[in-house]
């Protein structure tokens, strides 16, 4: 049996330019979420306020991202990581120029299923390659960072958007994101990305493997990124057309005020592996639980958001939202893959991608068609409600009751899957349980591997 050293000599050194390539690639997903949410309102007034096809916008891309991960999941065992990873850029670069020339709603709601079809192949082809291409804990690293990219994305999204519409239109948005994928499209020609694959050693053409779900660990910790789908990424995603709605601003203006929002993502990654690293009696558990908290918090102060109260104050459940999401990035996907056995972990990775991404889908489908439901009730009519939910000014009252049904709800299911995190977190592995640590014990693997 060849020792790990052995084995790592016999892997390919990858290219450096490898990580940056396909971490591009992957920020496009979230860039994708976040940004199409900031220019609904711009739309609306472009293109119309059918609530439904401006629903789809946003959910049409996140909707078909999650079904395309299970789909590409059984094409990449065919085509390869790579190709599928190449597809994956034409496919959403193309989809974003259509985006641009979109002439109604209906036009770019189908070019955004297809860009979302495209994001499902990056998925799949990015996190395969990485996988193949990374061992031990620079692997671990490297899934880390992943997660990250993908919250800096969310986060950026907002104020990035913003920034753009108040230059470019909110075609803009879709502009850079097609510039993007067409840059990553290019670099992959410049032998960045590995030219051959060893063979899956995966049979029977499973379109994800469960076998990671036998970790009570594991599950615990794939449920934190579903918790702050639930809580972050659906304020995120709707609360730039409530600003519109309750307190009339605009896009630009959105992108600044969600600041508050969005950087803390940048700082709180740092700052939970401060703790946990330089403190001993710091553990990620203990970080993760606190996150879970602050989420709850911050989801439960969004019923500040009112007309009469000043935008200022939402400053406080922006900034616990927004440290509540980031605290676990860095900490969940090294976390996770270190839950299983060694030989789990690619199909670990798949399965956290997919209900990170699944979740973020659902939650923001969630939230939308929540709103729209409670606006349609309290106004009795669906044109209203459709430009209500657009953002249109002229129902603030309204707009904000509604907001405020939703994100009770948003803060009890918040508040439950806390629960089931912590309860899960606190069971014995069953095959696992005199090698690796409780979730409520002592240092996980991830930690001990960046400390040695």
């Amino acid at each position: 049996m060849p020792s790990p050293a052995t084995s790592r000599a016999r892997q390919p050194v990858p290219s450096r330019l490898l990580a940056p390539v396909v971490l591009l690639g992957v920020f496009l997903m979230p860039i994708n979420i976040a940004g199409a949410a900031v220019a609904v309102p711009a739309i609306s007034r472009d293109l119309g306020t059918d609530s439904v096809a401006l629903q789809g916008v946003v959910n049409g891309f996140n909707i078909a991202l999650t079904v395309a991960v299970l789909v590409w999941g059984k094409l990449a065992s065919r085509l390869g990581s790579r190709r599928t990873f190449v597809i994956g850029l034409m496919i959403v670069a193309i989809a974003s120029a259509l985006s641009t020339v979109s002439v109604n709603l209906w036009m770019l709601d189908l070019a955004r299923v297809v860009a979302g079809i495209g994001a499902g192949a990056i998925a799949i082809g990015g996190t395969t390659i990485l996988s193949q291409s990374y061992s031990g804990a620079q692997r671990t690293r490297m899934f880390a960072l992943l997660g990250t990219i993908v919250g800096v994305g969310l986060a950026a999204g907002p104020t990035f958007s913003g920034l753009l519409i108040s230059g470019l239109g909110w075609r803009g948005v879709f502009g850079v994101t097609a510039a993007l994928a067409a840059l990553a499209l290019v670099a992959t020609a410049f032998n960045t990305l590995p030219a051959s694959e060893p063979r899956s050693d995966v049979r029977g053409g499973k379109a994800l493997d469960l076998s990671p779900l036998r970790y009570p660990r594991f599950i615990a910790l794939v449920l934190v990124p579903v918790a702050g789908s639930i809580a972050f990424v659906s304020v995120l995603t709707y609360l730039p057309v409530a600003l519109s709605a309750v307190h009339d601003i605009g896009s630009a203006g959105a992108g600044l005020v969600m600041l508050p929002l969005t950087l803390p993502v940048l700082v709180a990654p740092m700052v939970a592996g401060f703790f946990v690293t330089r403190l001993p009696r710091v553990t990620s558990a203990e970080i993760i639980t606190t996150s879970l908290v602050i989420l709850v918090i911050g989801c439960v102060l969004f019923f500040l958001l009112s007309p009469e109260v000043p935008v200022s104050l939402l400053i406080v459940p922006m900034l616990l939202l927004g440290f509540g999401w980031g605290l676990p990035l860095g900490l969940v996907d090294g976390e996770a893959l270190g839950s299983v056995p060694h030989d789990k972990a690619a199909a670990a990775a798949g399965l956290l991608n997919f209900l990170r991404l699944g979740s973020e889908a659902v939650a923001v489908a969630g939230f939308g068609a929540a709103m729209s439901t409670v606006l349609v009730t309290k106004l009795g009519t669906r044109e209203l409600a459709a430009s209500a939910a657009a953002g249109a000014a002229g129902h603030a009252d309204v707009y904000a009751s509604a907001f405020h049904i939703v994100i009770l709800v948003t803060s009890i299911l918040t508040f439950l899957i806390g629960i089931v995190v912590v309860t899960l977190g606190r069971k014995p592995e069953p095959a696992m349980a005199d090698e690796r640590p409780s979730f409520d014990g002592q240092e996980p693997a991830v930690v001990t591997e960046s400390k040695s």
